[in-house]
Protein backbone atom coordinates (compact mmCIF):
# COMPACT_ATOMS: atom_id res chain seq x y z
CA UNK A 1 0.00 0.00 0.00
CA UNK A 2 1.67 2.99 -0.99
CA UNK A 3 1.46 6.23 1.31
CA UNK A 4 -1.31 8.27 -0.73
CA UNK A 5 -3.30 4.64 -0.44
CA UNK A 6 -2.82 4.79 3.50
CA UNK A 7 -3.77 8.18 3.59
CA UNK A 8 -7.09 7.62 1.96
CA UNK A 9 -8.07 4.46 3.90
CA UNK A 10 -6.82 6.12 7.35
CA UNK A 11 -9.25 8.72 6.13
CA UNK A 12 -12.11 6.51 5.40
CA UNK A 13 -11.75 4.75 8.95
CA UNK A 14 -11.48 8.31 10.91
CA UNK A 15 -14.72 9.07 9.66
CA UNK A 16 -16.59 5.33 9.92
CA UNK A 17 -15.45 4.98 13.42
CA UNK A 18 -16.78 8.87 14.20
CA UNK A 19 -19.76 8.65 12.50
CA UNK A 20 -20.51 5.13 14.34
CA UNK A 21 -19.50 6.81 17.46
CA UNK A 22 -21.81 9.26 17.18
CA UNK A 23 -24.75 7.43 15.83
CA UNK A 24 -27.27 9.14 18.30
CA UNK A 25 -27.01 13.31 18.36
CA UNK A 26 -27.88 15.32 21.38
CA UNK A 27 -31.51 16.25 20.45
CA UNK A 28 -34.90 14.50 21.26
CA UNK A 29 -35.52 13.52 17.76
CA UNK A 30 -32.70 11.63 17.68
CA UNK A 31 -32.40 10.24 21.28
CA UNK A 32 -36.41 9.32 20.58
CA UNK A 33 -35.32 7.35 17.80
CA UNK A 34 -33.48 4.53 19.15
CA UNK A 35 -35.51 1.58 19.77
CA UNK A 36 -35.47 0.30 23.37
CA UNK A 37 -33.50 -3.16 23.54
CA UNK A 38 -35.77 -6.09 23.07
CA UNK A 39 -34.88 -7.95 26.29
CA UNK A 40 -36.89 -5.35 28.72
CA UNK A 41 -40.43 -6.06 26.48
CA UNK A 42 -39.88 -9.27 26.87
CA UNK A 43 -39.31 -9.37 30.82
CA UNK A 44 -42.05 -7.09 31.51
CA UNK A 45 -41.98 -7.87 35.43
CA UNK A 46 -39.34 -6.03 37.71
CA UNK A 47 -38.57 -5.00 41.14
CA UNK A 48 -38.25 -1.62 42.19
CA UNK A 49 -36.20 -1.53 45.53
CA UNK A 50 -35.94 1.84 47.55
CA UNK A 51 -33.58 2.29 50.28
CA UNK A 52 -32.04 5.07 52.14
CA UNK A 53 -31.24 6.86 55.42
CA UNK A 54 -35.18 7.25 55.66
CA UNK A 55 -35.94 4.02 56.67
CA UNK A 56 -34.38 4.45 60.00
CA UNK A 57 -37.15 7.49 61.01
CA UNK A 58 -39.42 5.18 58.61
CA UNK A 59 -42.70 6.96 59.71
CA UNK A 60 -43.89 8.43 56.46
CA UNK A 61 -42.13 7.62 53.50
CA UNK A 62 -38.82 8.68 51.25
CA UNK A 63 -39.67 12.27 51.52
CA UNK A 64 -39.19 12.57 55.86
CA UNK A 65 -37.09 14.85 55.36
CA UNK A 66 -38.92 17.38 53.15
CA UNK A 67 -41.89 16.41 54.92
CA UNK A 68 -39.71 17.54 58.25
CA UNK A 69 -37.59 20.85 57.03
CA UNK A 70 -38.83 22.08 53.79
CA UNK A 71 -42.13 21.62 53.51
CA UNK A 72 -43.37 20.26 56.99
CA UNK A 73 -45.82 18.32 57.75
CA UNK A 74 -47.36 18.24 61.35
CA UNK A 75 -47.29 14.60 62.24
CA UNK A 76 -43.63 14.42 61.19
CA UNK A 77 -42.64 17.64 63.06
CA UNK A 78 -45.05 16.20 66.52
CA UNK A 79 -42.70 12.80 66.17
CA UNK A 80 -39.04 14.62 65.93
CA UNK A 81 -40.21 17.19 68.87
CA UNK A 82 -41.45 14.45 70.71
CA UNK A 83 -38.60 11.26 70.45
CA UNK A 84 -35.27 13.81 69.55
CA UNK A 85 -33.65 16.19 70.78
CA UNK A 86 -33.72 19.53 69.63
CA UNK A 87 -30.22 19.77 68.26
CA UNK A 88 -31.01 16.43 66.17
CA UNK A 89 -30.17 16.79 62.50
CA UNK A 90 -30.98 14.13 59.43
CA UNK A 91 -27.41 13.81 58.97
CA UNK A 92 -27.56 12.39 62.88
CA UNK A 93 -29.98 9.04 60.75
CA UNK A 94 -27.61 8.34 58.51
CA UNK A 95 -25.31 7.57 61.82
CA UNK A 96 -28.04 4.55 62.52
CA UNK A 97 -28.12 3.28 59.12
CA UNK A 98 -26.13 0.70 59.75
CA UNK A 99 -27.55 -2.29 57.39
CA UNK A 100 -26.15 -4.19 60.15
CA UNK A 101 -28.03 -7.27 58.51
CA UNK A 102 -27.92 -7.13 54.62
CA UNK A 103 -27.04 -10.08 52.68
CA UNK A 104 -27.35 -9.71 49.41
CA UNK A 105 -27.56 -13.74 48.93
CA UNK A 106 -30.73 -13.20 50.76
CA UNK A 107 -31.65 -10.61 48.92
CA UNK A 108 -31.32 -12.68 45.30
CA UNK A 109 -33.13 -15.80 46.62
CA UNK A 110 -36.14 -13.74 47.36
CA UNK A 111 -35.60 -11.75 43.83
CA UNK A 112 -35.36 -14.87 41.98
CA UNK A 113 -37.78 -16.44 43.40
CA UNK A 114 -40.28 -13.65 42.67
CA UNK A 115 -39.56 -14.22 39.38
CA UNK A 116 -39.07 -11.04 38.58
CA UNK A 117 -36.96 -10.64 35.23
CA UNK A 118 -34.89 -7.28 36.65
CA UNK A 119 -34.52 -4.76 39.54
CA UNK A 120 -34.39 -1.46 39.76
CA UNK A 121 -31.96 -0.15 43.01
CA UNK A 122 -31.70 3.46 44.32
CA UNK A 123 -28.76 4.55 44.36
CA UNK A 124 -29.26 7.97 45.54
CA UNK A 125 -33.02 9.90 46.48
CA UNK A 126 -33.65 13.95 47.09
CA UNK A 127 -31.69 13.32 50.33
CA UNK A 128 -28.86 12.61 48.34
CA UNK A 129 -26.88 10.09 50.42
CA UNK A 130 -24.82 7.82 47.72
CA UNK A 131 -25.37 4.21 48.39
CA UNK A 132 -22.43 3.73 46.71
CA UNK A 133 -19.10 4.60 47.52
CA UNK A 134 -19.09 8.02 45.17
CA UNK A 135 -15.53 10.03 44.41
CA UNK A 136 -18.24 13.38 43.41
CA UNK A 137 -19.11 14.01 47.46
CA UNK A 138 -17.75 13.18 50.59
CA UNK A 139 -19.01 12.03 53.44
CA UNK A 140 -22.67 11.60 52.71
CA UNK A 141 -22.51 8.18 51.19
CA UNK A 142 -22.27 4.73 52.42
CA UNK A 143 -19.14 4.28 52.09
CA UNK A 144 -18.47 7.30 54.68
CA UNK A 145 -20.68 7.03 57.10
CA UNK A 146 -23.45 4.26 58.77
CA UNK A 147 -22.96 1.04 56.44
CA UNK A 148 -19.45 1.75 55.44
CA UNK A 149 -19.93 -0.03 52.61
CA UNK A 150 -20.71 0.06 49.19
CA UNK A 151 -24.64 -1.47 48.96
CA UNK A 152 -25.34 -1.31 45.42
CA UNK A 153 -22.31 -2.92 44.27
CA UNK A 154 -22.78 -6.44 46.09
CA UNK A 155 -26.21 -7.05 44.93
CA UNK A 156 -25.12 -6.54 41.60
CA UNK A 157 -23.14 -8.95 42.00
CA UNK A 158 -24.88 -11.50 43.83
CA UNK A 159 -27.17 -11.51 40.92
CA UNK A 160 -24.65 -12.70 38.22
CA UNK A 161 -25.65 -15.55 36.49
CA UNK A 162 -29.26 -15.65 37.49
CA UNK A 163 -31.06 -14.17 34.27
CA UNK A 164 -32.36 -11.02 36.38
CA UNK A 165 -30.95 -7.88 34.91
CA UNK A 166 -29.50 -5.30 37.20
CA UNK A 167 -30.79 -1.68 37.29
CA UNK A 168 -30.23 1.81 39.10
CA UNK A 169 -32.82 4.28 40.43
CA UNK A 170 -30.75 7.78 40.82
CA UNK A 171 -32.84 10.99 41.69
CA UNK A 172 -31.33 14.40 39.81
CA UNK A 173 -32.58 17.04 42.83
CA UNK A 174 -31.46 16.84 46.13
CA UNK A 175 -33.95 18.86 48.22
CA UNK A 176 -31.13 20.80 49.94
CA UNK A 177 -27.74 21.14 48.18
CA UNK A 178 -26.69 24.40 48.57
CA UNK A 179 -25.37 24.57 44.61
CA UNK A 180 -28.48 22.86 43.47
CA UNK A 181 -30.35 25.60 45.20
CA UNK A 182 -27.95 28.38 43.70
CA UNK A 183 -29.11 26.87 40.25
CA UNK A 184 -32.58 27.31 41.10
CA UNK A 185 -32.53 30.58 43.03
CA UNK A 186 -31.32 31.69 39.47
CA UNK A 187 -33.76 30.40 37.54
CA UNK A 188 -31.75 27.76 36.47
CA UNK A 189 -29.67 30.30 33.96
CA UNK A 190 -27.06 28.55 35.91
CA UNK A 191 -25.92 25.04 35.61
CA UNK A 192 -22.96 23.99 38.44
CA UNK A 193 -25.12 21.83 39.82
CA UNK A 194 -25.52 19.96 36.42
CA UNK A 195 -21.93 20.54 35.02
CA UNK A 196 -20.36 19.87 38.53
CA UNK A 197 -21.96 17.64 40.04
CA UNK A 198 -25.12 15.46 38.61
CA UNK A 199 -23.43 14.70 35.23
CA UNK A 200 -19.94 13.58 36.99
CA UNK A 201 -22.56 11.16 39.40
CA UNK A 202 -24.36 10.02 36.42
CA UNK A 203 -21.26 8.91 34.92
CA UNK A 204 -19.83 7.67 37.57
CA UNK A 205 -22.70 5.05 38.18
CA UNK A 206 -22.40 3.87 34.44
CA UNK A 207 -19.00 3.45 34.63
CA UNK A 208 -19.02 1.64 37.74
CA UNK A 209 -21.93 -0.49 37.87
CA UNK A 210 -22.89 -1.12 34.22
CA UNK A 211 -26.37 -1.53 35.25
CA UNK A 212 -28.67 -2.34 32.36
CA UNK A 213 -31.69 0.48 33.31
CA UNK A 214 -30.88 3.71 34.43
CA UNK A 215 -34.51 4.77 36.11
CA UNK A 216 -33.80 8.87 36.02
CA UNK A 217 -35.90 10.82 38.24
CA UNK A 218 -36.66 13.80 40.69
CA UNK A 219 -36.12 16.28 37.88
CA UNK A 220 -40.02 18.10 37.67
CA UNK A 221 -38.33 21.12 39.04
CA UNK A 222 -36.65 22.33 35.79
CA UNK A 223 -36.83 21.65 32.04
CA UNK A 224 -34.57 19.22 30.19
CA UNK A 225 -32.08 21.61 28.92
CA UNK A 226 -30.84 22.95 32.22
CA UNK A 227 -30.36 18.87 32.85
CA UNK A 228 -28.38 18.40 29.90
CA UNK A 229 -30.50 15.72 29.11
CA UNK A 230 -29.94 15.37 25.77
CA UNK A 231 -26.14 15.53 25.71
CA UNK A 232 -25.83 12.92 28.88
CA UNK A 233 -28.08 10.36 26.41
CA UNK A 234 -25.84 10.98 23.38
CA UNK A 235 -23.02 9.58 25.55
CA UNK A 236 -24.91 7.06 27.35
CA UNK A 237 -25.87 5.94 23.65
CA UNK A 238 -23.11 6.26 22.10
CA UNK A 239 -19.81 5.63 24.27
CA UNK A 240 -21.23 4.27 27.20
CA UNK A 241 -20.38 0.73 28.03
CA UNK A 242 -23.89 -0.41 28.49
CA UNK A 243 -24.77 1.75 25.01
CA UNK A 244 -26.73 -1.29 23.32
CA UNK A 245 -28.56 -2.97 26.54
CA UNK A 246 -29.26 0.18 28.61
CA UNK A 247 -33.00 1.32 29.15
CA UNK A 248 -33.65 4.48 29.84
CA UNK A 249 -36.94 6.48 31.39
CA UNK A 250 -38.79 9.49 30.13
CA UNK A 251 -37.99 11.28 33.57
CA UNK A 252 -35.29 13.99 31.89
CA UNK A 253 -36.92 17.17 32.59
CA UNK A 254 -40.42 18.83 33.03
CA UNK A 255 -40.94 18.60 29.58
CA UNK A 256 -40.32 15.28 29.08
CA UNK A 257 -42.75 13.09 30.77
CA UNK A 258 -45.23 10.48 28.47
CA UNK A 259 -42.66 12.51 25.46
CA UNK A 260 -39.04 11.72 25.65
CA UNK A 261 -35.77 10.09 26.76
CA UNK A 262 -36.87 5.62 27.05
CA UNK A 263 -39.68 3.68 28.52
CA UNK A 264 -42.59 6.34 29.48
CA UNK A 265 -43.73 6.48 33.16
CA UNK A 266 -45.97 9.23 32.90
CA UNK A 267 -46.59 9.25 37.06
CA UNK A 268 -46.24 6.87 39.58
CA UNK A 269 -48.43 4.11 39.32
CA UNK A 270 -49.59 4.84 35.44
CA UNK A 271 -52.98 3.12 34.21
CA UNK A 272 -53.30 4.27 30.54
CA UNK A 273 -57.05 2.80 30.38
CA UNK A 274 -55.68 1.55 26.86
CA UNK A 275 -52.40 0.29 24.39
CA UNK A 276 -50.27 3.15 24.17
CA UNK A 277 -48.46 3.87 21.21
CA UNK A 278 -44.92 3.60 23.24
CA UNK A 279 -43.80 1.19 25.80
CA UNK A 280 -44.49 2.11 29.20
CA UNK A 281 -44.18 1.28 32.85
CA UNK A 282 -46.34 0.86 35.90
CA UNK A 283 -44.41 1.56 38.92
CA UNK A 284 -46.26 0.75 41.91
CA UNK A 285 -45.94 -0.08 45.46
CA UNK A 286 -47.07 -2.60 47.58
CA UNK A 287 -47.12 -0.62 50.75
CA UNK A 288 -49.88 2.11 49.05
CA UNK A 289 -48.78 4.84 51.25
CA UNK A 290 -44.94 4.65 50.55
CA UNK A 291 -41.82 3.80 48.39
CA UNK A 292 -39.51 3.67 51.59
CA UNK A 293 -40.21 1.29 54.69
CA UNK A 294 -42.58 2.08 57.56
CA UNK A 295 -42.78 1.06 60.40
CA UNK A 296 -46.09 2.38 61.50
CA UNK A 297 -47.85 0.90 58.18
CA UNK A 298 -51.22 -1.33 58.75
CA UNK A 299 -51.83 -4.35 57.32
CA UNK A 300 -54.22 -2.98 55.10
CA UNK A 301 -51.88 -0.64 54.11
CA UNK A 302 -50.40 -3.17 51.87
CA UNK A 303 -52.14 -5.37 48.34
CA UNK A 304 -53.04 -8.82 48.91
CA UNK A 305 -51.78 -10.94 46.56
CA UNK A 306 -55.02 -11.16 44.66
CA UNK A 307 -54.89 -7.22 44.07
CA UNK A 308 -51.36 -7.72 43.58
CA UNK A 309 -51.51 -10.16 40.57
CA UNK A 310 -54.97 -7.83 38.85
CA UNK A 311 -52.13 -4.91 38.67
CA UNK A 312 -49.66 -7.12 36.95
CA UNK A 313 -52.52 -8.54 34.40
CA UNK A 314 -53.68 -5.22 33.59
CA UNK A 315 -50.66 -3.68 32.65
CA UNK A 316 -49.57 -6.66 30.38
CA UNK A 317 -52.66 -7.02 29.07
CA UNK A 318 -52.44 -3.12 27.74
CA UNK A 319 -48.90 -3.25 26.56
CA UNK A 320 -46.83 -2.25 29.70
CA UNK A 321 -44.15 -3.51 32.11
CA UNK A 322 -44.67 -3.07 35.94
CA UNK A 323 -42.01 -2.78 38.05
CA UNK A 324 -43.05 -3.15 41.89
CA UNK A 325 -41.37 -1.62 44.89
CA UNK A 326 -39.86 -3.04 47.98
CA UNK A 327 -38.87 -0.72 50.75
CA UNK A 328 -36.28 -2.61 52.96
CA UNK A 329 -35.52 -1.93 56.52
CA UNK A 330 -32.61 0.20 57.77
CA UNK A 331 -30.76 -3.17 58.74
CA UNK A 332 -30.95 -4.31 55.49
CA UNK A 333 -33.64 -6.85 55.23
CA UNK A 334 -37.43 -7.39 53.20
CA UNK A 335 -39.60 -7.04 55.95
CA UNK A 336 -41.96 -10.51 56.00
CA UNK A 337 -45.04 -9.12 53.73
CA UNK A 338 -42.98 -7.90 51.22
CA UNK A 339 -41.37 -11.10 51.08
CA UNK A 340 -44.60 -13.06 51.16
CA UNK A 341 -46.14 -11.06 48.57
CA UNK A 342 -42.83 -11.75 46.04
CA UNK A 343 -42.82 -15.13 46.55
CA UNK A 344 -46.44 -15.73 46.10
CA UNK A 345 -45.74 -13.84 43.02
CA UNK A 346 -43.17 -16.15 41.68
CA UNK A 347 -45.26 -19.06 42.57
CA UNK A 348 -48.04 -17.35 40.53
CA UNK A 349 -45.41 -16.62 37.68
CA UNK A 350 -43.80 -20.24 37.65
CA UNK A 351 -47.33 -21.52 36.35
CA UNK A 352 -48.68 -18.80 34.69
CA UNK A 353 -45.29 -16.69 33.32
CA UNK A 354 -45.85 -18.06 29.68
CA UNK A 355 -49.06 -15.40 29.71
CA UNK A 356 -47.17 -12.43 30.98
CA UNK A 357 -43.14 -12.77 29.62
CA UNK A 358 -42.90 -12.47 26.01
CA UNK A 359 -46.38 -11.62 25.69
CA UNK A 360 -47.33 -8.44 23.34
CA UNK A 361 -51.01 -7.17 23.79
CA UNK A 362 -54.03 -9.08 21.81
CA UNK A 363 -56.41 -7.53 19.46
CA UNK A 364 -58.79 -7.14 23.18
CA UNK A 365 -57.49 -6.35 26.47
CA UNK A 366 -60.60 -6.85 29.12
CA UNK A 367 -63.52 -9.30 27.54
CA UNK A 368 -66.61 -7.96 26.96
CA UNK A 369 -68.91 -10.43 28.88
CA UNK A 370 -66.14 -11.43 31.28
CA UNK A 371 -64.75 -7.72 32.54
CA UNK A 372 -62.55 -10.26 35.28
CA UNK A 373 -60.82 -11.64 32.37
CA UNK A 374 -57.80 -10.28 30.55
CA UNK A 375 -56.15 -10.90 27.55
CA UNK A 376 -52.45 -11.18 25.47
CA UNK A 377 -50.77 -12.75 22.95
CA UNK A 378 -47.51 -14.99 22.06
CA UNK A 379 -44.88 -13.21 20.62
CA UNK A 380 -43.88 -16.75 19.04
CA UNK A 381 -46.70 -18.08 17.93
CA UNK A 382 -49.50 -16.07 16.51
CA UNK A 383 -52.34 -18.53 16.63
CA UNK A 384 -52.28 -18.31 20.75
CA UNK A 385 -53.86 -16.07 22.72
CA UNK A 386 -53.98 -16.45 26.71
CA UNK A 387 -57.01 -15.62 28.75
CA UNK A 388 -56.29 -14.72 32.07
CA UNK A 389 -59.13 -15.08 34.83
CA UNK A 390 -59.37 -13.47 37.86
CA UNK A 391 -61.79 -15.55 39.33
CA UNK A 392 -62.69 -18.86 39.13
CA UNK A 393 -66.29 -19.33 38.08
CA UNK A 394 -68.53 -20.82 40.88
CA UNK A 395 -70.70 -22.66 37.45
CA UNK A 396 -67.33 -24.18 36.32
CA UNK A 397 -67.62 -22.44 33.07
CA UNK A 398 -67.11 -18.87 31.39
CA UNK A 399 -68.62 -16.94 28.32
CA UNK A 400 -65.42 -15.16 26.48
CA UNK A 401 -67.33 -12.79 24.62
CA UNK A 402 -64.41 -11.46 22.62
CA UNK A 403 -63.76 -14.49 21.39
CA UNK A 404 -67.08 -13.85 18.98
CA UNK A 405 -66.68 -15.80 15.34
CA UNK A 406 -63.24 -16.69 16.30
CA UNK A 407 -62.47 -20.75 15.65
CA UNK A 408 -60.50 -21.90 18.32
CA UNK A 409 -58.82 -25.66 17.63
CA UNK A 410 -57.56 -25.96 21.20
CA UNK A 411 -58.31 -24.90 24.92
CA UNK A 412 -55.37 -25.81 28.07
CA UNK A 413 -55.20 -24.30 31.59
CA UNK A 414 -51.72 -23.43 32.38
CA UNK A 415 -50.28 -25.81 34.92
CA UNK A 416 -52.73 -28.87 34.84
CA UNK A 417 -53.57 -31.72 32.34
CA UNK A 418 -57.08 -31.51 32.73
CA UNK A 419 -59.04 -31.59 29.46
CA UNK A 420 -61.03 -28.39 28.75
CA UNK A 421 -64.23 -28.75 26.88
CA UNK A 422 -65.11 -25.68 24.71
CA UNK A 423 -68.00 -24.43 22.43
CA UNK A 424 -68.49 -21.76 19.80
CA UNK A 425 -72.07 -20.14 20.47
CA UNK A 426 -73.23 -17.39 18.87
CA UNK A 427 -72.40 -14.51 21.68
CA UNK A 428 -68.96 -16.38 22.12
CA UNK A 429 -66.46 -19.01 23.04
CA UNK A 430 -67.76 -20.86 26.05
CA UNK A 431 -65.47 -23.04 28.13
CA UNK A 432 -66.03 -25.51 30.85
CA UNK A 433 -63.67 -25.79 33.72
CA UNK A 434 -63.15 -29.17 35.12
CA UNK A 435 -64.34 -29.65 38.38
CA UNK A 436 -60.81 -29.90 40.07
CA UNK A 437 -60.81 -29.96 44.09
CA UNK A 438 -58.81 -27.13 45.24
CA UNK A 439 -55.75 -28.49 46.40
CA UNK A 440 -55.00 -29.47 42.91
CA UNK A 441 -55.27 -26.04 41.67
CA UNK A 442 -52.79 -25.16 39.03
CA UNK A 443 -52.83 -21.62 41.54
CA UNK A 444 -54.13 -20.42 44.44
CA UNK A 445 -55.17 -17.43 42.46
CA UNK A 446 -56.00 -15.66 38.73
CA UNK A 447 -55.84 -18.77 36.24
CA UNK A 448 -55.02 -18.87 32.61
CA UNK A 449 -56.60 -20.48 29.39
CA UNK A 450 -54.14 -20.99 26.58
CA UNK A 451 -55.94 -20.28 23.68
CA UNK A 452 -55.20 -21.51 20.25
CA UNK A 453 -56.77 -20.93 17.09
CA UNK A 454 -57.63 -22.67 13.91
CA UNK A 455 -54.63 -22.47 11.04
Amino acid sequence: MSSAQAFVFFVVLLFTTSSDCQKYKPTWESIDSRPIPGWYDDAKVGMFINWGVYTVPSCTSEWFWWFWKGQPQANVVAFMNKFYPPNWTYADFAKEFRAEFFDPKKWKDIIVASGVKYVVLASKHCDGFSMYPTNVTYQWNARDVGPKQDLVGPLKEALQGTGVRFGIYHAMIEWFNPIWLSDQKNNFTTQRYVKDYIHPQLREIINTYKPDILWNDACWLAPSWYWNSTIFLAWLYNKSPVKDSIVVNDRWGYDCFCKHGGVWTCSDRFHPGHVMPHKWVNAMTIDKGSWGFRRNADLSDFYSIEDLLEEVIYTISFGGNILINVGPTSWGTFSPIYEERFRQLGAWLKVNGEAIYKTTPWSHQNDTYSLRAWYTASKADKSVIYCMILDWPITNEILLGSMKGIQVSSVELLGSDAVMYFFQESQGLRVLFPAINIRKMPCQWAWSLKITFRK
